[in-house]
Order: C-alpha cells, then sequence, then structure tokens
C-alpha cells in the first residue's frame, strides 16, 4: 500500500517536537499497522502545541507532513 492510499485525515497522534508560529514540529501517528513520524504543523497558524499533547490530523501533504489541531480541550 502506498503513503497515498492511507487514510491521514481524522487519525490521532501525539506531539514528540513542539508545534508552532515559526516552528517545524513533529508528530507520531499510528498508521498502516505501525507508529509513523511527521513532520506537523498547527491548523490555526496562530496555536502552540506542546510535546506529549494528544492530537488529530486534518490535513495530510504526502509524502510526511500533516496539519493538525489539539484532540481535547485543555
Amino acid at each position: 500500500m502506498a503513503m497515498d492510499d492511507a487514510p491521514m485525515v481524522g487519525l490521532m497522534g501525539r506531539v514528540t517536537g513542539t508545534i508552532g508560529p515559526g516552528l517545524v514540529g513533529e508528530v507520531i501517528v499510528r498508521v498502516r499497522g505501525g507508529a509513523e513520524h511527521f513532520l506537523a504543523y498547527p491548523a490555526a497558524t496562530q496555536d502552540r502545541i506542546e510535546r506529549g499533547t494528544v492530537v488529530m490530523v486534518v490535513e495530510y501533504l504526502p509524502p510526511r507532513t500533516v496539519y493538525v489541531t489539539a484532540a481535547y480541550d485543555s
């Protein structure tokens, strides 16, 4: 299965590198029977999402970039 075939939008992940304005963050997402790291940006450009936060993928840009939002209100 190619990366483009995997449904990414709606998947949950965890921030492993802080995401925010001026930062390229990183998330780990369970996909295709494993866990993979993706470069991550905030869906709302002004948001800062700290390490450890559970996020949801709202947009996927192949091959390894996602836009995310915090899955739960803090």
